[in-house]
């Protein structure tokens, strides 16, 4: 028998993702990403301003598709998400361990952010419910107020890299939004992994494009795109916020930023912030 020789690992190239598919960023840039001692783990991909725009692009596309699906629909593809999350659920609890976290946290971590995702499935087709009304009025007329997504939402992820980023994303789909989400730049991993998660969950392409990343070179870039009709600051520092801000307003992009408890119950705050209300009146007997 030949000599058995070291089999050595086979080690993954990590990208972004774009209208669903995986590019390297057009920059050809990529970033170390060290575990919680400081020891290298792999290298991600380092997106550019063009990578922005191309995911920009990719959740306008998507936009019309995914809004106009019915609400069960997409309840059903949240949850779809959350059985392919719970068969990955060993991977992401080990890359929650690079992160720093413990066996239990990273296992405890894990089932949260799946059953965030089953949560917010169950909202699909009840926001609807709770955030419209048939309104009285003085007169021969009907007045209802129905909800309706705002668009393309950017999201910069707060550092929790599992629960928090779910705690993000989910909210904005759930009620038809598309996103373009920078992943926590310390611990992009489980963000890279959630993408393959999604691409194989029956998501259309660009419902979700992840980019990994620095933040303070990408945030920027969202906050003043002019196709971006929302943003999510919740990961981003507070002496950055005031300048995202300002970027925001040139556009008037809904601008939302909120601190949580990540374990706590998610409320509707993160679905109703990215929906406008559409008010319509009709005729009695027409």
């Amino acid at each position: 028998m030949p000599e058995r020789t070291e089999r050595l690992t086979v080690r993954k190239t990590y990208k972004l993702y774009i209208g669903g598919a995986f590019p390297r960023s057009e920059s050809g840039r990529s970033y170390p990403v060290t575990d919680a001692k400081g020891r290298f783990i792999a290298n991600a991909a380092h997106a550019s301003r063009k990578d922005v725009r191309d995911a920009v692009t990719a959740a306008r596309k998507a936009f019309p598709g995914w809004s106009g699906r019915t609400a069960y629909n997409r309840a059903q593809i949240l949850y779809r998400i959350a059985e392919m999350l719970e068969g990955r659920r060993d991977q992401f609890t080990a890359e929650l361990r690079h992160a720093g976290a413990s066996k239990t946290q990273a296992a405890a971590e894990v089932d949260a952010a799946i059953d965030r995702w089953v949560w917010y499935a169950g909202w699909a087709d009840k926001i609807t419910a709770v955030t419209g009304a048939a309104n009285p009025v003085s007169g021969p007329y009907f007045n209802f107020s129905t909800p309706e997504p705002t668009g393309v939402v950017a999201v910069i992820a707060p550092d929790s890299p599992l629960l928090g980023l779910v705690s993000v994303i989910a909210p904005a789909i759930v009620t038809g939004n598309t996103t373009v989400v920078i992943a926590p730049q310390p611990a992009p991993l489980p963000a890279i992994t959630l993408a393959e998660v999604l691409a194989t969950s029956d998501l259309p392409g660009g419902v979700i494009n992840i980019l990994t990343g620095h933040r303070t070179e990408l945030a920027p870039w969202l906050a003043t795109h002019m196709d971006v009709n929302a943003i999510d600051l919740t990961g981003v520092p507070d002496a950055d916020v005031p300048a995202l801000e300002d970027g925001a307003a040139e556009n008037l992009k809904r601008v939302f930023r909120a601190a949580e408890d990540w374990s706590g119950d998610p409320g509707t705050a993160r679905m109703t912030a990215f929906l406008e209300v559409k008010t319509v009146w009709h005729p009695v007997g027409v």
